[in-house]
């Protein structure tokens, strides 16, 4: 088999069409939104919307509304219900997040388990990324480019609120609007991803990128271009294996992104773990000479 054949045998069948460009629009959408995610420190609280957001998808399809109103609904309900465990009683924030993500994702596991459907609902849970439907297609593509769309006009704001909250309120910026609309943000991005790999992995599609890209660069600008972009070829390399070898599509992606991370944690030319310790080698090599 040619190189040509071996990239352009997926791409004779419609439902792998659908899934690279599925898989590839929710990776750059995450990857973006990753990079904010990662320098705030919101990777918990990525994890528990991504998840408080499967009743809210639940109760949509039941009413028969968009699965965006459900998740964002619930995306905020989730936020303000850690919030007001943390604020009313003795317990830490990280133990009210994962009270409340664990909760209403059980919630959402049971509308599930007892909602009739001709459709099977797990598909939210593990993802189907290799039964998209055009519909689904259509619905992805406008959620993510509403969200790219917001994510690069605001980008200055968001880093800025990302960096210095204090001086963003400073200049006339309203930091809690900020917070409120990246967690909404957040919200519609879990949407996009969970059609490719399902609520229990749409965390790590919205934080392995932007911590991969951390580890690459230390200014921010590039880290917008580089998360996206390693996001991007690790859709495409995750879909072909997963073609190739028969596996789990969405599965095979996050593998992707994990051995991507794994290998920038590695061998990063500025924070790589195998550069640092051969250049304190080297070092103490020259200092007894």
């Amino acid at each position: 088999m040619s190189i040509f054949e071996f990239l352009l045998e997926p791409l004779d069948y419609a439902f792998m069409q659908r899934a690279l460009a599925v898989t590839v629009i929710a990776s750059v959408v995450c990857a973006v939104l990753s990079c904010w995610l990662v320098l705030i420190g919101w990777s918990l609280m990525g994890d528990a919307v991504s998840h408080a957001v499967l009743p809210g998808v639940a109760l949509a399809y039941i009413v028969g509304a968009p699965f965006a109103i459900g998740a964002v609904l619930f995306g905020f309900l989730a936020v303000a219900l850690i919030g007001a465990v943390r604020d009313t009683s003795r317990v830490k924030e990280d133990a009210a997040i994962g009270i409340v993500f664990t909760t209403l994702f059980a919630l959402g596991l049971v509308l599930i388990s007892v909602t009739p459907s001709q459709t099977d609902l797990t598909h939210i849970i593990f993802g189907n990324l290799l039964g998209l439907s055009h519909g689904d297609l259509i619905q992805v593509v406008l959620l993510g480019v509403v969200t790219f769309a917001v994510l690069v006009i605001k980008r200055k704001d968001f880093t800025l609120y990302a960096f210095d909250p204090t001086h963003a309120h400073a200049i006339g910026l309203n930091p809690r609007l900020l917070g409120a609309l990246l967690l909404g943000l957040l919200a519609l991005t879990s949407v996009v991803a969970l059609q490719a790999v399902g609520v229990v992995l749409v965390v790590a599609m919205l934080i392995i990128p932007g911590a991969t890209a951390y580890l690459l660069t230390d200014r921010f600008g590039r880290m917008l271009v580089l998360a996206p972009a390693i996001a991007a070829v690790c859709a495409v390399v995750g879909l072909y294996a997963s073609y190739y070898l028969d596996a789990a599509s969405g599965g095979m992606v996050v593998l992707a992104q994990g051995a991507a991370f794994l290998v920038v944690y590695l061998f990063s030319p500025r924070h790589g773990l195998v550069v640092a310790r051969l250049t304190a080698a080297r070092r103490r090599k020259l200092a007894t000479v």
